[in-house]
C-alpha cells in the first residue's frame, strides 16, 4: 500500500428488435486475467455492438469500452454463458448491461424475458440507471423490484409488462409467491455480485429463483470472487461458460493507506469526530443498524453533518441519504455492511472501521469506498484490546503488517504511512474468519437469511 496525501477538508458536488440467437456449444477458453486498465483501443462496434447501441453509448459519454467490456461483450452477444472475476469498479455493469439490452426480446405481459439479479436496493438503482438509456434505445421497458418500497407499484408495472427486470432476491421473491412474476420466459439471466449475495444468505432464494427460468437460458455471472457457493452456481447453472478475469492496476485501485488504532469503545465517538473534520467527504461502518442510527444521532450533536444508511431506514430515506451524500450537503455517511457494495461515490476520501469487521472480505468490501478510479484514500479502524488476534486475521490475510498505530488524527495528512507502534501478541490464526461466520460476520448472524432477503 502507497503513502498518499488525502483530501483534506475539500468537497466535490456531483452532480423493439429481435436479435435473440441460439445459444452456441463451443469449448470454454479461459481468458488471461487483464489490467482494469482505463480503456481499450478498439470499440464497441468491434465487439459487434450494434450501431443503434453504439450510437446510444457515445451519447452516455462511454465511446470506447472498459476491458471487462473488451473480453466480455463479444461473447455475451453470442449467446455463451459468462463467468467473470471483476472487481467493483472495473466497468462490468455496462459488460452486462450491453448485452441484455442487444438479445432482449419484448415481453407479454407479467413475463420478462431478462432477469438481473443484484444484492442490494442501491446497486439495482445504479445499475438500472446505467441501462435505461440502451434499453430506451432499443424500445425496452425496465423495471426495479427491491423491499423498503411499495409491493402495489410493482405489482402495477408487471402487469403492463416489464421486459427487463433488476431484482433483490428478497423482493421477487414476493412477486413470484403472489403470482405476479412468471419467469419461465426468462431467457437472459445476469448474477451480479453473486459473491455478495452468497455472503448475504441470498443463494437458497437465488436457486430457488434460477429454477423458475427457462431452461435455455443464458446466464451471464459476475462476481469478485469464484469459489464456495459461487462455483456451486457456475457449475450447477452455467454451461461451458467463457471464463474471464479483469484485476486492476495500481493506477486504478488509487492509493490508499491503511491505519489500525487501538481504541476503546468510550473513545471512538471524539476520534471519529476529530476524523471527519480533518477528511471528508467520509464513510463510517458500524456492526448494527442501531449503532448506525446512534452514531449519526451523536456526530449530528458534535456538529458533523451525518446521515444514517442501512437495511431498516425507508428506500425514501436512504435515497435522500446517497443524494445528501453526493451533493455535499451530508459530509460523513454512517452505514452497515449492507451498504459496502451498493454506494458507489466517487472522491470519497475516508473510511472508519467504527466496528471491526467481520472477515477480511467484509474489510475489502468496506474499504472499498475510498481509492476509487484512481484517487486517493485513508482507511481508519478502530481495534478494541479483545480484537487483537480478529485484526491481525485480516492483517495477515490482505497481507498488512500486523500490528497497531499510534492514535494521531495528524497522520491523515501525512505523506508516508507511520510504522507500528505496537505488534500483537496473540495467538496467531491460520486465516482470516470466512464472511458470514464468527460474532462479528456478514449479514446471517443479524436475523438470518428471511431477514436479510427482504433488505
Amino acid at each position: 500500500m502507497s503513502a498518499t496525501r488525502p483530501r483534506t477538508r475539500t468537497r466535490t458536488t456531483r452532480s423493439p428488435r429481435d436479435t435473440h440467437q441460439p445459444r452456441p456449444t463451443p469449448t470454454a477458453p479461459t481468458t488471461p486475467a487483464a489490467p482494469a486498465a482505463p480503456t481499450d483501443p478498439r470499440g464497441f462496434a468491434d465487439l459487434g455492438v450494434p450501431a443503434d447501441l453504439v450510437e446510444a453509448l457515445i451519447t452516455m459519454g462511454r465511446p470506447t469500452p472498459f476491458p471487462v467490456q473488451a473480453m466480455t461483450v463479444g461473447d455475451a452477444l453470442a449467446g455463451r454463458d459468462l463467468c467473470a472475476k471483476a472487481p467493483t469498479g472495473s466497468g462490468k455493469t455496462l459488460a452486462f448491461a450491453i448485452p441484455v439490452a442487444a438479445r432482449t426480446r419484448r415481453a407479454k405481459d407479467g413475463r420478462p424475458r431478462a432477469l438481473i439479479l443484484l444484492p442490494t436496493r442501491e446497486l439495482a438503482g445504479q445499475v438500472a440507471e446505467t441501462l435505461l438509456p440502451l434499453a430506451h434505445a432499443r424500445g425496452l421497458r425496465v423495471a426495479t423490484v427491491y423491499g423498503g418500497t411499495n409491493i402495489t407499484r410493482d405489482l402495477t408495472r408487471l402487469r403492463r409488462g416489464v421486459d427487463v427486470l433488476v431484482a433483490t432476491p428478497g423482493r421477487l421473491a414476493d412477486l413470484v409467491e403472489r403470482r405476479a412474476a412468471d419467469l419461465s420466459a426468462v431467457d437472459v439471466v445476469v448474477l451480479d455480485e453473486a459473491d455478495r449475495m452468497a455472503d448475504m444468505g441470498f443463494l437458497p432464494e437465488v436457486v430457488r429463483l434460477l429454477d423458475r427460468t427457462a431452461d435455455d437460458r443464458q446466464t451471464l455471472l459476475f462476481s469478485a470472487t469464484l469459489d464456495g457457493d459461487v462455483d456451486t452456481l457456475v457449475r450447477r447453472y452455467q454451461h461451458e461458460p467463457a471464463r474471464h478475469t479483469v484485476v486492476e492496476e495500481p493506477s486504478a485501485v488509487g492509493d490508499v493507506r491503511h491505519l489500525f488504532w487501538g481504541a476503546e469503545r468510550a473513545t471512538r465517538r471524539r476520534l471519529t469526530g476529530e476524523l471527519l473534520r480533518t477528511v471528508d467527504p467520509a464513510i463510517v461502518f458500524t456492526r448494527t443498524k442501531h449503532g448506525a442510527d446512534r452514531l449519526t444521532k451523536q456526530l449530528r450533536q458534535d456538529g458533523i453533518r451525518a446521515a444514517a444508511i442501512h437495511g431498516d431506514r425507508s428506500q425514501n430515506q436512504r435515497e435522500r441519504a446517497l443524494a445528501s451524500f453526493r451533493s455535499g450537503e451530508v459530509t460523513a455517511l454512517v452505514a452497515t455492511d449492507v451498504a459496502a457494495r451498493g454506494i458507489h461515490v466517487d472522491a470519497v476520501g475516508l473510511v472508519v472501521h467504527y466496528d471491526l469487521a467481520g472477515s477480511d472480505k467484509d474489510y475489502q468490501h468496506r474499504s472499498g469506498r475510498t481509492g476509487r478510479a484512481g484517487a486517493t484514500g485513508v482507511v481508519v479502524t478502530f481495534v478494541d484490546p479483545s480484537q487483537h488476534a480478529d485484526t491481525a486475521a485480516i492483517q495477515r490475510a490482505l497481507e498488512l503488517p500486523e500490528g497497531l498505530h499510534a492514535t494521531d488524527v495528524g497522520q491523515l495528512t501525512s505523506t508516508q504511512t507511520p510504522a507500528l507502534t505496537q505488534r500483537f501478541d496473540a495467538p496467531r490464526r491460520t486465516e482470516a474468519r470466512p464472511a458470514g461466520t464468527g460474532r462479528r460476520g456478514g449479514g446471517r448472524r443479524r436475523g438470518g437469511r428471511a431477514r436479510s432477503a427482504r433488505r
